[in-house]
């Protein structure tokens, strides 16, 4: 028997690359003679750029940037396809993870990093950029990004506004005249992990300026912030950018870059899964076992699970979900991608304590998997467990 094992990170306890290895050490300690392959995957959130590098054997270039506070730090980006293809992980210039918890202002941190390291892509010669989006500590709505391509945002004054995005309450004109040219040839894609707008109460500063440091009165004049920003981008180039789907990614950086760079928007594990060609995976597997912290009905919208368990059911590979976390009742839209789901919890605990102890826990549930698949196979011959 053969397993393919391509769990998403379980935020806050385990990286997608941690969880597969923990799933396989079940298995392989489980009394079910099989072999594995670990397949971590990656829906845009934090690290699947990383796992992209990795799969395909990209390079690591190093360059200078700021961090979403102006600090100097050095952060990475990943060279793919025979040095056209650069990757970028937008938490390793602008992440949360970069700034204490006192340290978070998302009024005054901006994304300026990011752009840096897509002018050093574009300084060795990228054609293509992929951004992942995951883990910012941004709600600038790119325009940290943009400001270091080189776009102007100016008041009503023509001078520059310098304070992003606070000062973008002044915004009067954008000027793109000294963007940097190579833009024009590079195709620029996001990588998105969700589907929420840039405005509104679903929207990049209601959702998610609270999980960067904002209070209720910040997400307010965020809010306000990003309206006049994005009337300002469609006066400017015609876009609309207010209620496109994943316009809320990473603080609106996603519908800052598809406004003024017309930056292509994809969902984020179809272009993962495509990009590594994960189905060649799924054809020499016999089952699929995939996760992440919370698996329910908010995961068809898009999130890494379901884009694995989607794949595995149009070559007829059952599914094995496993997470922290499912609902009472698993409902049928669930159940159609998902033939088991389980909660890796073995007795009550506080979250700090279930974090913790993630890693022990899928190598516990994979190893009573195993130990289950084999005594039916041996329980029941005549009932091959393989479905190739």
């Amino acid at each position: 028997m053969h397993i393919l094992v391509a769990p998403n990170a379980f935020k806050h306890a385990l990286d997608a690359k941690e969880a597969a290895k923990a799933i396989q050490r079940g298995l392989l300690a489980s009394k079910l003679s099989c072999t594995c392959e670990c397949f971590p995957v990656g829906d845009g959130g934090n690290g699947t750029c990383r796992l992209i590098g990795d799969r395909l054997q990209g390079k690591i270039v190093n360059t200078p940037v700021k961090d979403p506070l102006g600090r100097p730090i050095s952060a990475s980006f990943g060279w793919i396809d025979h040095g056209r293809t650069a990757i970028i992980e937008m938490a390793d210039a602008s992440g949360l993870h970069l700034l204490e918890q006192n340290e978070l202002d998302p009024l005054h941190a901006n994304a300026y990093g990011t752009g840096q390291l897509i002018k050093a892509a574009l300084e060795i010669g990228a054609r293509k950029i992929i951004v992942g989006m995951g883990g910012s500590a941004t709600v600038d709505g790119g325009s940290g990004i943009l400001a270091a391509l080189g776009v102007c945002f100016l008041d009503e004054d023509g001078e520059e506004i310098m304070d992003l995005p606070f000062g973008l309450q002044k915004l009067h004109a954008i000027d793109r005249s000294a963007m940097d040219k190579r833009l024009q040839e590079c195709e620029l894609t996001i990588l998105c992990d969700v589907t929420n707008p840039l405005l509104g109460e679903n929207g990049a500063a209601h959702i998610f300026g609270p999980q960067k440091g904002a209070t209720p009165e910040m997400v307010e004049t965020l809010e306000a912030i990003l309206q006049h920003y994005a009337a300002v981008i469609l006066s400017e180039t015609g876009t609309a950018i207010s209620t496109m789907a994943s316009g809320g990614v990473a603080g609106g950086a996603s519908a800052g870059l598809k406004g003024v760079l017309n930056a292509e928007l994809v969902n984020g594990i179809d272009y993962f899964l495509e990009l590594t060609q994960f189905d060649k995976s799924l054809l020499k597997s016999d089952w699929v076992i995939t996760g992440e912290g919370s698996i329910d009905s908010q995961t068809l919208q898009g999130k890494g699970p379901y884009g694995v368990a989607k794949r595995a059911k149009r070559f007829g590979v059952s599914v094995i979900g496993l997470a922290g976390s499912i609902p009472m009742e698993i409902d049928d839209e669930l159940s159609h991608y998902f033939d088991v789901l389980l909660a890796i919890g073995n007795e009550p605990s506080s979250l700090a304590e279930a974090l913790a102890t993630t890693s022990q826990n899928l190598s516990r549930v994979a190893m009573q998997l195993g130990n289950l698949l084999a005594g039916l196979r041996s329980s029941y011959p005549h009932v091959h467990a393989d479905h190739k």
